[in-house]
């Protein structure tokens, strides 16, 4: 396989991975964990979740983005219908 057709899996052209990866819920309970993530992300980083439920908060975003585009569908098609 070509090194171009390899999947990058957050990585860098140098092979470094680009965020810090640390399960969130564990940083959560931590006393400190909160603040880790805190500055990381103001820092201008990020944390990358690696949990068991890392995926489960993605699929409840995509769910919202694919609502909001049958409202937004839904509404443009009745001031469509309004106009005529």
């Amino acid at each position: 396989m070509s090194e171009r057709k390899k999947p990058h899996n957050g990585r860098d052209t140098s092979g470094q991975f680009k965020v810090k990866q640390a399960d969130v819920e564990d940083l959560r309970t931590d006393p400190g964990g909160e603040d880790y993530v805190r500055d990381d992300v103001r820092l201008g980083g990020a944390v990358e979740d690696t949990g068991a439920g890392a995926g489960q908060r993605g699929e409840r975003i995509e769910r919202l983005v694919d609502e909001n585009e049958d409202d937004v569908r839904r509404v443009a098609e009745q001031g469509r219908r309004g106009e005529s």
